[in-house]
């Protein structure tokens, strides 16, 4: 029998259009296994996570660039469709910010956390974010946010280089543009050419100190806040791998108890009354050793299975207990435990794992959606590799090594490249 209230359906919601997110499957899957009807808003008719047997319906999402307001039509029709109040679940940032937006009109067909609707774009937004963390007192990495090219520029020489640029907005960022939401930038030159294109990323550039990536330094923690604001499910996890490399998201996690991520994150949702899952990223500083905040995602990380414990609870499924009003009845902690993402770390899927694994798409009691993940990967990586060859055929001739060195700045580039 199930501990969840199966007759409350839930309802996952995910505007980026990535076939490739593993966690809208994990949510999937958590959610299916229990017994829980669960619907699928996302563009995935061509993903993996459509072919799971654990997903009753998968809905067609709003447009692309759709705002707030087409959101909350699309998932009001389809309230009106299951008949019954459901658990929403959002699976990315804009899906959660639109929700909190439009809760007034939401929460009369939809089960949502008692929080202020703001409080999602406020921790999203990563201008928001440094302002939140200063008045808490988390660390976090020394941010300037420039005015003008000249002081991108200037921020050089204050924050020193490689320095890192991100977006405040990523979710905002046009497709096709060649934006990326973070990157390393290790010139003056660059970092006033990336501010010249704000207006085109239809958002503001902050600017921040880099902290140097090394081992034992990337950790995430993952929790659900429940209606008295006590932490649960979850836990801390330790970044040993990354796609791309030392800067991109989580491709093999551990589960590593470290009780000073554990208060911060307390602290910091304790602080900002916040409710609901979340999914926080942090760096240790190799000189000072404190942990900075550098992501407050407002709702659960691609890696959340991570945190299955020995009775199968995790962030998705305490939502769904809580919002219905049962018991979160936590099991043991499974530290030790490892979640791998096939596609991004295939020899990490194949060796031993003596203490528990969980891999992103395959899994024995539903292994359509692994078998689809790699024919699709399989014609992605091919495509990429077209383009690239395409790309270098028709490129100009490189200048001569000697004048490509004695560029300062093409050297700064190199140098920083990851």
């Amino acid at each position: 029998m199930s501990l969840l209230d199966i007759r409350v359906p839930a309802v996952l919601l995910r505007i980026d259009r990535n076939p490739f997110h593993h966690g809208t499957l994990g949510a999937v899957r958590s959610l299916g296994r229990a017994g829980v009807e669960v619907h699928l808003v996302a563009d995935s008719a061509g993903s993996p996570v459509s072919r799971s047997r654990f997903l009753r319906h998968l809905h067609a999402p709003p447009p692309p660039g759709a705002g707030p307001r087409d959101i909350t039509d699309t998932l009001l029709k389809l309230a009106e469709r299951i008949t019954r109040p459901a658990v929403l679940v959002p699976l990315d940032d804009a899906g959660a910010i639109a929700i909190g937006r439009m809760r007034g009109e939401l929460a009369s067909s939809y089960l949502l956390p008692a929080m202020p609707g703001v409080l999602p774009e406020h921790v999203a937004d990563k201008a928001g974010l440094a302002t939140v963390c200063a008045s808490v007192g988390i660390p976090h990495p020394e941010t300037l946010i420039p005015d003008s090219p000249a002081q991108a520029a200037a921020a050089a020489r204050r924050l020193g280089l490689p320095m890192v640029a991100k977006w405040s907005r990523p979710w905002l960022l046009p497709p096709g543009s060649g934006l990326r939401s973070t990157v390393l930038v290790g010139s003056a030159r660059e970092a006033r050419e990336l501010y010249l294109r704000t207006g085109q990323a239809g958002n503001t550039l902050l600017l921040q100190k880099y902290l140097p990536p090394g081992p034992d330094r990337d950790w995430f923690f993952h929790g659900y806040t429940d209606q008295c604001g006590t932490v649960r499910a979850g836990g801390s996890g330790r970044k040993r791998r990354a796609w791309p490399r030392a800067a991109g998201l989580t491709a093999v996690g551990c589960w590593t108890p470290n009780a000073q991520v554990r208060a911060l994150a307390e602290r910091l949702t304790g602080e900002l009354d916040y409710r609901g899952v979340f999914d926080l990223d942090f760096r240790r500083c190799a000189t000072t050793g404190r942990y900075h905040l550098l992501d407050f995602n407002p709702r659960p990380g691609a890696q959340f299975r991570l945190f299955s414990d020995t009775d199968g609870l995790d962030v998705v499924r305490a939502l769904h207990l809580d919002l219905t009003r049962r018991p979160l009845r936590e099991g043991a902690p499974q530290a030790g435990r490892e979640f791998v993402v096939e596609n991004y770390a295939p020899l990490d899927a194949l060796r031993p794992a003596p203490r528990g694994r969980e891999l992103a798409w395959y899994a024995p009691d539903d292994p359509a959606p692994g078998r689809a993940m790699w024919a699709l990967w399989c014609r992605h990586v091919t495509h990429r590799l077209r383009e690239r060859l395409r790309t270098a055929a028709t490129a100009p001739a490189p200048p001569p090594a000697m004048h490509r060195a004695a560029d300062p700045s093409l050297t700064d580039e190199k140098a920083s490249s990851c």
